[in-house]
């Protein structure tokens, strides 16, 4: 008998994987209430012999994708009482105050092939609960899912988004932990939009994610290399904010997981080449109430409601405010670069790709907002929940021309620090204690980098990038 025989752990093909991963997003879709999928999920635990881990997924303020494995039959007892070590997270509680717990959200639970996260486990998002049992302030996707919620209970709106991610595929495993060495990142492919053949290096990092999200329930439309060597773009279909912004996490693990296994490293710096186009994270949303899109309108401007403009208009107001939840980092601000079709423009336009947003083409099912000044590296959280408030909250300066570019996304972290500091609405979106955890965990960030960006990109801006994977460096802060 070989080893995995004897283990008889879970292994599913792609096909079956994609069934099952279809028919929990129909639930979650649906609103199947928690309480019977709670059900269902934990019979099927316990049925399920094969399984013997489930990992919980959760991120921390910066975005930070987290993962703990419990041993399933832990789980299936203990599910609603798992506490964690809150001080070990950055943005979350200092160590006085360190207990938190993780409660299940069960209608996102995913499987994952086997040959990628390992046979025998399945994935599921977790929430994060304070002491006193209400969600942590820090923990966004918690803060995300009850404005959701109550915007659904109150209005009957349900948020939906469609996020198009571009990351590069570098050479070398540890190519963004290991750049201080070089000063450089060697491209995998030197092809250009649309372009690669079947077998090189970067169509097969494609093909390789594209089959794992097809399984674990994406609904993928297309994917491609972009403009820049060795930048790549996946899409898939829209959902609602919460569960867009879990793929957006599940996203990027899956590159990252497919590139490790190949030698290569799938990297989302908003720009790691100077010289080059950056990598955007460009944010479609609708709102759609009783089933029908209400920022659709085909008597109105640009075939949009007057709903969706005012959403625009607020937006383009507090463009400057939320512009560090949307670009979180140090490297961020070299994408926002006019020379390369960069969304720096604080303006609306149905053409101009400069222009922080876009209003494509649609039609009754499609018609959107597109927000194209979003890095890859942001929150997808923090994100949804900076477009989705503001849109519908925040304050409407009635700019006499939403077409025309009168102002600017600042060039660097310093000045976009300074715009979310200062303003008023951050305090509304986020509260007075995690608008300045954020605001202390990007400080110390721009701090450990050269205040002037230069022409080339600097060790500090990716080895202390919040996405670079080095526990050694955070510390140090």
């Amino acid at each position: 008998m070989t080893p995995n025989e004897l283990q008889n752990f879970l292994t599913l093909s792609y096909g079956e994987l994609e069934d099952l991963n279809l028919a929990a997003k129909a639930q979650r879709q649906g609103r199947v209430p928690m309480h019977q999928i709670q059900e269902e999920r934990l019979k099927y635990l316990t049925d399920e012999k094969r399984i013997k881990a489930v990992t919980v997924l959760f991120s921390d303020l910066e975005g930070r994708l987290h993962m703990l494995d419990y041993d399933k039959k832990f789980l299936v007892k203990s599910w609603d009482n798992l506490t964690f070590d809150g001080s070990s997270i950055r943005g979350f509680t200092a160590q006085r105050e360190s207990d938190l717990r993780l409660h299940m959200d069960w209608s996102a639970f995913y499987w994952g092939p086997s040959d990628v996260f390992g046979a025998g486990k399945v994935l599921v998002f977790g929430e994060v609960i304070d002491k006193d049992g209400t969600p942590y302030s820090a923990d966004i996707r918690g803060v995300l899912k009850t404005y959701a919620q109550s915007l659904y209970e109150k209005n009957g709106y349900t948020l939906n988004a469609a996020n198009e991610i571009e990351g590069f595929v570098f050479q070398g495993s540890d190519a963004e932990r290991r750049y201080h060495e070089t000063g450089k990142f060697d491209y995998v492919n030197t092809g250009g939009y649309y372009h690669s053949l079947p077998g090189d290096p970067l169509r097969h990092f494609i093909d390789r994610s594209a089959e794992v999200q097809r399984a674990m329930g994406f609904e993928n439309e297309k994917d491609h290399p972009e403009v820049a060597p060795s930048q790549f773009e996946i899409n898939y279909s829209y959902a609602e904010a919460v569960a867009a912004a879990d793929q957006i996490q599940l996203y990027k693990l899956i590159c990252r997981q497919v590139a490790g296994r190949m030698g290569l490293t799938a990297s989302f710096l908003p720009k790691p080449v100077v010289g080059v186009n950056g990598s955007g994270m460009h944010t479609n949303v609708s709102i759609t109430k009783n089933g029908k899109n209400i920022f659709w309108d085909p008597k109105g401007e640009e075939k949009m409601s007057k709903f969706a403009w005012q959403f625009v208009d607020r937006i383009l107001t507090h463009g400057n405010d939320i512009c560090l939840l949307l670009n979180a980092s140090v490297n961020a601000y070299r994408r926002l670069d006019p020379h390369f079709e960069a969304p720096n423009q604080i303006k609306a336009s149905a053409v101009d790709r400069g222009s922080m947003i876009r209003i494509p083409i649609g039609n009754e099912r499609s018609s959107r907002v597109e927000v194209r000044s979003v890095g890859p590296d942001a929150n997808p959280y923090l994100v949804m929940l900076s477009v989705f408030k503001t849109g519908l909250d925040g304050e409407i300066a009635k700019m006499k021309n939403l077409r025309g570019a009168e102002r600017y996304l600042p060039d660097n972290i310093y000045d976009a620090l300074a715009n979310f500091k200062d303003a008023a609405w951050t305090t509304t979106l986020l509260g007075e204690d995690v608008k300045a955890r954020y605001a202390d965990l990007k400080q110390a960030s721009a701090d450990r980098c050269p205040r002037l960006l230069g022409t080339f990109v600097k060790a500090p801006e990716v080895q202390y990038h919040h996405e670079v994977y080095n526990q050694f460096l955070w510390n140090m802060f």
